[in-house]
């Protein structure tokens, strides 16, 4: 993809720093950012899935915190001193690169913890749902945080990551059902973190029915772990429907900070579903924008 592109910009969506060195990371993104002429963005979390499916827990906030900063130590050219938390049990003192290159981080997060973190180290944000009013309370913690320590908080990018699906409703929603089950492993470890009075409603109500998430079918259509996803949750946390539906939801989350769209591919047909979007979808929401600004 690097060498067949020019203006595409690439990288991880997203890796951690418990089942992938940082310094493997670090050393494939300089790499990958001298054959692709400086185009190479960091996408990390805590390890979700990577981490589940081998009995372990994402790592910490602090953790991920400190995993960033040995990472653009080590691909901006500066020796890096640390990192001495107990989760990964590593200590370095040295660099891989003596180029001039500033990694961009986009963080991923659900929690307070880690927008906080990402509001004041991170240059870009990966929300992983759709829900606008969702969108809006966690953009909201990122730019609260980046205006607590002298940042700009329209700075800071933000990115909506979920599935999509043009076509009827009705199959729509079967074919992205699995991704509100998929996002609600992070709910419930928001609420097993913090009181439920401070998440909102919209975030913890639909977990009540969950019993339980089989990571052997994780993010699979049809794996049986979405049973308790009502249509309404499965409307509000993807985007389905006629092409029409996708540009207003598309210009809704707009509307609300979103910079970029991060469209999830894996429901199925989905030669034809990006297809269907670089026709109709994205021609569309180019004209609508213009007409809005």
């Amino acid at each position: 993809m690097a060498i067949n592109t020019t203006n595409m910009r690439l990288g991880t969506c997203v890796t951690n720093p418990a089942t992938r060195d940082i310094t493997v990371t670090a050393s494939a993104l300089a790499t990958l950012d001298e054959i692709s002429g400086g185009r190479m963005d960091l996408g990390i979390g805590r390890g979700d899935s990577a981490q589940r499916v081998l009995g372990r827990t994402p790592v910490t906030a602090r953790t991920l915190d400190r995993a960033v900063g040995v990472i653009r130590d080590l691909v901006e050219g500066r020796t890096t001193k640390y990192i001495d938390v107990d989760e990964l049990s590593l200590s370095y003192n040295g660099r891989i690169w003596t180029g001039k290159w500033k990694l961009p981080v986009w963080i991923a997060g659900y929690g307070p913890l880690v927008l906080g973190m990402t509001g004041r180290v991170a240059d870009g944000v990966i929300l992983q749902l759709a829900d606008v009013d969702l969108i809006k309370w966690m953009v909201g913690m990122v730019r609260e945080a980046a205006v607590e320590v002298g940042r700009d908080p329209a700075a800071i990018k933000v990115q909506a990551a979920a599935p999509a699906h043009v076509g009827p409703l009705g199959v729509c929603r079967e074919r992205v059902r699995w991704f509100p089950a998929l996002v609600s492993n992070h709910v419930v470890d928001l609420v097993n973190k913090y009181p439920r009075e401070q998440l909102p409603e919209s975030l913890t109500g639909y977990i009540g029915d969950r019993e339980g998430y089989d990571y052997q079918h994780h993010a699979e259509v049809d794996s049986g772990n979405d049973q308790f996803v009502s249509d309404e949750v499965a409307d509000r946390f993807s985007i389905v429907g006629p092409p029409e539906e996708h540009v207003r939801r598309l210009l809704e989350l707009h509307r609300a900070g979103v910079d970029q769209f991060n469209l999830y591919l894996m429901n199925g047909d989905e030669e034809e579903q990006l297809a269907v979007y670089g026709s109709t979808v994205i021609p569309a929401m180019r004209r609508a924008l213009a007409d809005t600004a």
